[in-house]
């Protein structure tokens, strides 16, 4: 916690707005807006997996639709179409950024319109806190007119050519899960340029209830609203954001320093015009055995650390979906590992994590 969040809590307690609607429901989307710029519209929800689901739902995927999915991922990305009875397809990733390759979505379009199968719309992920390369996705999903939903879970914060992500794409999303670099304990946030949609995505996450004095419904809802409490620690979370990402992009700069001197130890660099809050600092190794090696040297003195995201083309869920890879995400699912990366890591706990990775054999 930040430290005021318990002001902003208490408050609701006061005055009693408890339920998923309230003024800091509605002071939390307006922080959120100021914060990303760029005349967007924010819609505080349960989570980000529910932004996800309603961002299909507003662009129409249904039953049998093929969305195009980034491989290299959280499952959370990828579950919200099956929700909607549609078909992931996923698309494997560039090694510049770790994100959603051009090419490879580009083959894929290509593809699947030739089966007559066009996708109706495109999840694309800014991994780890990574903006994609937003400019080649776009141009090619205006080519084709396909939609682009901008999965920034991992990347408030960041920026790309010094627009905020969750903002480059038709809809975005956001998540304030416990594990983000702000958090409400759980929520999340749909991001869009066009203030019916956002209207109509706060409509779909209050039950679809309809405008009449009793309870009338004319299509599916969700219970899928922010409540006024955990948008009250928003507002609070949202005063130490800055310094957040400070904080992370500080404990990645030690990491790499330190960890110089190891040849068979890389790290992602930010391309051209990307800023990243670098929500998690991640190395790659040379072997499946080093990175295994440094886990568990790790592990010995209590410390966690956690391979890259198993692709989602190699998950047993999505076995049988039809993929256009390279070999990049299960390369770096492979040798790729997570450092701790907590913003409240001391510097104790940073030198204590270097010195115990430094007894990693073979290194």
């Amino acid at each position: 916690m930040g430290g005021s969040e318990q002001k902003f809590v208490n408050e609701a307690f006061d005055t009693n707005w408890i339920a998923p609607l309230g003024p800091h429901v509605d002071g939390f989307e307006a922080d959120i807006q100021t914060y990303l710029g760029n005349d967007c519209e924010v819609a505080v929800l349960s989570s980000g997996t529910a932004a996800i689901h309603l961002a299909l739902q507003l662009l129409g995927v249904s039953k049998d639709d093929e969305v195009l999915c980034q491989s290299f991922t959280f499952s959370a990305s990828a579950n919200p179409i099956l929700y909607q009875g549609a078909i992931p397809v996923f698309v494997d990733s560039e090694p510049d950024t770790w994100n959603m390759s051009p090419d490879l979505l580009e083959r894929a379009i290509k593809d699947r319109i030739a089966k007559h199968k066009k996708p109706k719309a495109i999840v694309a992920v800014h991994l780890y806190g990574m903006p994609y390369n937003a400019q080649a996705i776009n141009t090619i999903a205006n080519k084709y007119e396909i939609p682009v939903v901008e999965d920034s879970a991992e990347a408030l914060g960041s920026t790309y050519f010094g627009q905020a992500c969750g903002t480059l794409a038709d809809l975005g999303i956001l998540s304030f899960n416990g594990n983000k670099i702000i958090t409400t304990s759980g929520g999340g946030a749909l991001i869009t340029h066009d203030k019916a949609l956002k209207n109509k995505a706060v409509f779909l996450s209050t039950q679809a209830r309809d405008n009449a004095p009793h309870y009338e419904h004319s299509s599916v809802g969700f219970n899928y609203r922010m409540s006024n409490v955990l948008a009250g620690i928003g507002r609070g979370q949202m005063e130490v954001l800055d310094a957040r990402v400070a904080a992370r992009r500080r404990h990645f700069n030690f990491y790499k320093d330190q960890l110089a001197v190891y040849p068979e130890i890389s790290f992602l660099e930010e391309p051209t015009g990307s800023f990243s809050n670098r929500w998690l600092t991640c190395i790659t190794t040379d072997s499946y055995r080093k990175r295994e090696a440094i886990r568990l040297t790790l592990l010995e003195d209590d410390i966690e650390s956690r391979p890259l995201w198993k692709p989602m083309h190699m998950q047993p869920l999505f076995k049988d979906c039809l993929h256009f890879t390279d070999g990049t995400s299960e390369a770096l699912f492979e040798k790729g590992l997570c450092l701790p990366s907590g913003s409240n890591l001391s510097q104790d706990d940073l030198d204590r994590i270097i010195y115990q990775l430094s007894k990693t054999p073979s290194l």
